[in-house]
Parts: C-alpha cells; structure tokens; sequence
C-alpha cells in the first residue's frame, strides 16, 4: 500500500493571528520572519500553490532600524507610466511620511511575485504606533528576534 504526502487545501487551512513588534527591530530580518509566516513555511501542512499562511500584524513601523548608511542611501522608486515619470525616495524621507510602506515593500519583495503573493500581502496589516483595531482577533505575540 502507498502513503501519499497530503496536499493542503483551501479549506483545510486553519489561520492565525499574530502581533510583532517591529520596535528596534533590523528591517531585513523583520521582513523575512514576517515574510515565512505569511507564506505558511512554519506549517507542517505548507503547500507550495496553497495560501497557508497566518496574519501577521505589525505595529511601532515607525522604530524600525536600518544597518550602515541605508537611511540615506537605499532608494525607493515608482513610475507614473509617462515619459519621465520615475520619482525616488530615500528610506529616510519614506520613514516620516509613510512608515508603513518601509515595512510592505521588504515583505513585498519576499513574497512570491503573483496572485498568491498579492494574497499574502493582504494579510500584514501595518501599524505606526502601539495601537491596532484587531483587538477582536485576539492575536498572540510574535517575538522575531
């Protein structure tokens, strides 16, 4: 008689919900732990075509650290689609206008690059201060150190 591995499927996937602190946290290393969670890879039920991973809710986004001289020297960019379009910012400047976008786009950048990914991405929730409105959730603490 043969075993067979199971496959998870949509609905077999049980989700967690999950707090992580991002006070004086490094961004990279932040990034990838939220990044395997959203994926689901701590799941011993993990699918690779499957989106078995929990929601990761992230607050202090606005402590986040960088290492060296990346404040002023990593670089975002965007382009409007017209010729000449491209705008930049640095992650300093990114920092105090939209901290929360410092976070999504390390994670963006781990995630895999299709529909799967853009419903992974819908389960980080980013916050810039102590405070999040998913109290009725009850998520647990995540420590990612």
């Amino acid at each position: 008689m043969k075993k067979y591995t199971k496959s998870a499927r949509q609905g077999d996937v049980e989700r967690k919900w999950y707090v992580v602190d991002a006070n004086d946290l490094v961004l990279g290393r932040l990034a990838s732990g939220v990044a395997h969670r959203l994926r689901g890879k701590h799941n011993p039920m993990f699918t690779p075509n499957v989106d078995t991973g929990d929601f990761i809710i992230v607050i202090n986004a606005d402590k986040v650290r960088l290492t060296g001289r990346k404040w002023t020297q990593k670089t975002y960019y965007r382009h409007s689609g017209y010729i000449g379009g491209i705008k930049a910012i640095t992650a300093e400047k990114l920092l105090e206008k939209r901290p929360e976008d410092l976070i999504r786009f390390a994670v963006k950048g781990m995630l895999p690059k299709n529909r799967l990914g853009s419903s992974m991405l819908k389960k980080l929730k980013v916050y810039t201060g102590d405070e999040h409105p998913h109290g009725a959730q009850q998520p647990e603490t995540l420590s990612l150190q």
